[in-house]
């Protein structure tokens, strides 16, 4: 079976080796002593970061997963559904 993201593979592991390099950037900032409102931006910028991966991801399921499994119909339908709406509420938390 071929996941929803395998379309937007390469975008995604870019998107992550950024929000790596912020967080490698955030520990020198720790390391170097930088002032603590200089240190939260750089940690609010890789959240959003992050946050754009797991969107992107969540947006691939819907549109292939759920979606195949919605036109196949039956139990499988439900358990996508519920599995995308707890993807939903752990990312909302």
């Amino acid at each position: 079976m071929q996941h929803g993201y395998v379309d937007d593979k390469d975008a995604l592991l870019k998107r992550l080796r950024r929000a790596e390099g912020q967080v490698r950037g955030i520990q020198k900032m720790v390391e170097n002593d930088t002032y603590c409102i200089d240190i939260l931006t750089q940690v609010s910028a890789a959240t959003k970061a992050l946050e754009t991966v797991a969107l992107q991801l969540l947006d691939d399921h819907l549109n292939h997963c759920v979606a195949q499994a919605t036109r196949e119909g039956g139990p499988v339908a439900d358990e996508k559904l519920k599995e995308a709406s707890a993807a939903i509420a752990r990312l909302v938390r």
